[in-house]
C-alpha cells in the first residue's frame, strides 16, 4: 500500500529522543514536506547522553535535532524536557494531557510515532500515551491516522514474540529521497556507528532495502497503521 497523494495535510511526528525521527521516518517526512504538507516534530526528551558517544551533551543533541529539522524543512513544535530513559517516573495522566494539548493546537491528519513493542521503554510509553490521548471518543473530536514506525537498534532488539514483533502493513517508497534522508541523518553523526552496528549507514540502508524487497520497491520505510478512521 502506498501513501495517497493528498496535499496540505498536517503531519505530526512524536518521538522519545532526537534522531528517532531521522532513523525511522525521515524519508517519509521528507516526502510529506516535498508535496507541501506541514510537518511538526514533538520530542519528549533531548537525552542526557548520546547512545553511541557518551561525552555528547544535551545541547549538542538539541543542535543536531534543530539542524536536521532545518535541513528537511520540518518544524520542531515542542521539546518537552522529560527525563531521558525515565518516562516511567512521570505520571501517565500528565503525559496524556500534555499530548492532548498539543493535538488540539496542531490538529494533525496523520501522527507518526514509535512501535509499541520497541525494547526502549520510553518508546513504548510514548506510543501507548498517543493511542490513549487519541482514543476514538476523545473530547476534542480528532481522529487522525496513527502510524507507528520501527527504530533501528530498538525495534529489532526486542524479543521475537508476537507481543513485540513489528508487523508493517504500510510501505512508503523512499528511493527518490534516499540521498536526502542520509544527508540529513548525518546531522546526527554522533549517534551513528560503524558496521555491523545497527546504527551504521550500511545497516540503515540494509533495512531500507529489506522493506523495499517486501513491497516490490528498491528502498522503503515501513509502518504499522495502529488506527485509521474513515469519515
Amino acid at each position: 500500500m502506498k501513501v495517497k497523494n493528498n496535499s496540505n495535510q498536517s503531519i505530526l511526528c512524536v518521538i522519545a529522543h532526537p534522531d528517532d525521527e531521522a532513523l525511522g521516518v525521515g524519508g517519509t517526512l521528507i516526502k510529506h514536506i516535498d508535496k507541501g504538507d506541514e510537518v511538526n516534530i514533538v520530542i519528549f526528551s533531548i537525552g542526557e547522553t548520546s547512545k553511541i558517544k557518551k561525552n555528547i551533551n544535551p545541547d549538542r543533541r538539541l543542535e543536531s535535532a534543530e539542524n536536521w529539522s532545518k535541513e528537511v524543512g520540518s518544524n520542531i513544535y515542542s521539546i518537552l524536557n522529560y527525563p531521558d530513559q525515565k518516562l516511567d517516573t512521570v505520571p501517565k495522566l500528565e503525559i496524556i494531557q500534555t499530548l492532548e494539548t498539543i493535538f488540539k493546537k496542531i490538529k494533525p491528519d496523520i501522527v507518526y510515532t514509535h512501535h509499541d513493542g520497541d525494547i526502549n521503554h520510553d518508546h513504548q510509553i510514548v506510543s501507548h500515551a498517543i493511542l490513549t490521548a487519541l482514543r476514538p471518543m476523545n473530547s476534542f473530536n480528532l481522529k487522525p491516522e496513527i502510524r507507528t514506525f520501527e527504530t533501528i537498534s530498538s525495534t529489532e532488539q526486542a524479543p521475537n514474540t508476537d507481543k513485540y514483533i513489528f508487523k508493517p502493513n504500510l510501505y512508503v517508497d523512499i528511493e527518490n529521497v534516499w540521498e536526502k534522508k542520509i544527508k540529513a541523518l548525518k546531522n546526527y553523526n554522533n549517534e551513528l556507528a560503524t558496521y555491523p552496528h545497527p546504527r551504521s549507514i550500511k545497516s540503515i540502508e540494509a533495512l531500507a532495502v529489506k522493506r523495499g524487497t517486501e513491497s516490490g520497491l528498491k528502498k522503503a520505510e515501513a509502518f504499522y497503521i495502529m488506527r485509521k478512521i474513515w469519515l
